[in-house]
């Protein structure tokens, strides 16, 4: 007979006691002034998703699930179950490459954090204070558990970063929201690891629709149910992360269970994750910044190039080189923004424009160069991009820095410029600034289902009931 633990590890008693105190924790003021502008991000994320195929599938779904009217599905006047709405909005904020992501545990915590504290949030009339300190906690969480994997060694065995780290922060976060004790948050941490799950293979699905259950409506649904059915009662494991049969026994050869609380309440995860500046793929961010910086100083146009060079790191290069879709195509991408000089969501999702002659004419002369030398360098995700001009000259920029990561972050206007722009395509510039004013004070509303009705589509314009 397997005997039960005598005693809890040190990591997940640290852990659990972590997440269910995490509510009446402080937090400093620049982890609060970071939380607001991720929440933006991706709530901008989500109304965007509603345009998209997968986001238009996931509501379609939805809805059809029925589940009691206790929280929204952003961007519609949809009312459903906690766990749905965690599910079609973590589909939505994914629906697209405009979510955030934190490249060193390899997941993007947003799309799968952020939908699961709304959804309980909004079933619990929790404050914007705590809705705050709970998505901060799932950020903490979704990175520490894909660490303590370690997370390159996890992808290299071909499965989903994002869909484990993800499950477990949204997880932690809808704990929280819940109350649920210390050792109700170990029940929930092994309820999470048996839904952990996600193959490598998402990256071959060219309709983005998998890949946006992969990332964001599966770990936030499984998230969430994980913590409702031990809020309902259920009991589970006392420890997953130690003794026989155990969590990293099962998923990782080299684990390092100390990563589960290491600087937890010091080392804030929320400020090492990115936000894209331009609302596309991850690898094709520095190329697009370093073409920026080339149009700015010398002035060039899509008549004075005679070839472009883009060298992206192997993998980068891999995802980005002549993708199908044109969110996620460098070649497309660098030729919008050399015609229009800018890259705005509706341009960018334009597939007509992926046939227009002059843009597939500048598309010929850009050759992607798949370099060993940047996949080393660090910080990652750099870019070299060469152009070749008519009159003979050969203009060069490095990007190292990527706009929106720590290294070089971007500014709130910068931060509600995207999200403005990706808003308004849905709900309309005026609903679109409220929003933006009301998550400027996201941390003084006594309850999140106040904000509700920005962010719920107008009636004359809902195309799903």
């Amino acid at each position: 007979m397997i005997e039960a633990l005598r005693e809890i590890s040190e990591p997940t008693r640290r852990l659990s006691a972590y997440i269910a105190g995490a509510l009446g924790r402080r937090l400093p003021a620049a982890v609060v002034e970071k939380a607001r502008q991720h929440v933006l991000d991706t709530f901008a994320a989500m109304i965007s998703g509603t345009r998209l195929h997968p986001g238009q599938l996931a509501i379609a779904y939805v809805a059809n699930l029925g589940g009691r009217r206790q929280a929204s599905v952003v961007g519609t006047r949809l009312l459903t179950s906690p766990v749905n709405a965690a599910l079609g909005n973590g589909m939505l904020a994914h629906a697209d490459e405009t979510d955030d992501s934190h490249a060193p545990s390899r997941n993007h915590p947003g799309c799968a954090v952020i939908p699961a504290a709304l959804a309980v949030a909004e079933s619990v009339g929790a404050s914007g204070k705590e809705f705050i300190r709970a998505v901060v906690l799932g950020y903490d969480v979704a990175a520490r558990v894909n660490y303590a994997v370690d997370a390159d060694a996890f992808a290299a065995a071909s499965r989903s970063t994002h869909s484990l780290g993800g499950t477990f922060g949204a997880g932690a976060a809808a704990g929280a929201l819940l109350r649920l004790d210390a050792r109700q948050v170990r029940h929930l941490l092994s309820f999470c690891a048996q839904q952990a799950s996600g193959a490598g293979c998402h990256v071959r699905d060219p309709d983005h629709v998998e890949k946006a259950f992969d990332f964001g409506g599966m770990p936030a649904r499984n998230g969430v149910t994980a913590a409702s059915m031990v809020a309902a009662g259920m009991t589970g494991v006392d420890d997953v992360f130690s003794g026989e049969r155990n969590f990293f026994e099962a998923y990782a050869p080299e684990p390092n269970p100390q990563e589960l609380c290491e600087g937890l309440g010091q080392r804030f995860e929320i400020l090492a994750t990115n936000i894209k500046k331009w609302p596309v793929g991850s690898p094709a961010q520095a190329a697009l910044d370093a073409l920026t910086a080339l149009i700015a100083s010398d002035e060039i146009g899509p008549q004075d190039v005679a070839s472009i060079e883009v060298h992206l790191p192997g993998r980068s290069a891999r995802t980005v080189d002549n993708a199908p879709m044109p969110n996620l195509n460098v070649q497309h991408l660098m030729a919008m923004l050399l015609t229009d000089g800018t890259l705005s969501f509706r341009a960018i999702h334009d597939k007509k424009r992926m046939r227009n002659s002059p843009i597939l004419e500048l598309r010929r002369k850009i050759a992607l160069v798949s370099s060993e030398e940047l996949a080393r360098a660090l910080p990652p995700r750099q870019a070299i991009v060469i152009v070749k001009t008519q009159d003979g000259r050969l203009l060069s920029k490095r990007a190292v820095a990527v706009r929106g990561t720590p290294d070089n972050p971007m500014t709130q206007a910068e931060i509600e410029e995207k999200a403005l722009d990706l808003i308004a395509e849905v709900l309309g510039l005026r609903r679109g600034r409220a929003i933006l004013r009301a998550m400027a004070s996201l941390e003084k509303v006594p309850d999140v289902t106040m904000l509700r009705r920005f962010w719920q589509a107008p009636k004359a314009r809902e195309a799903i009931a």
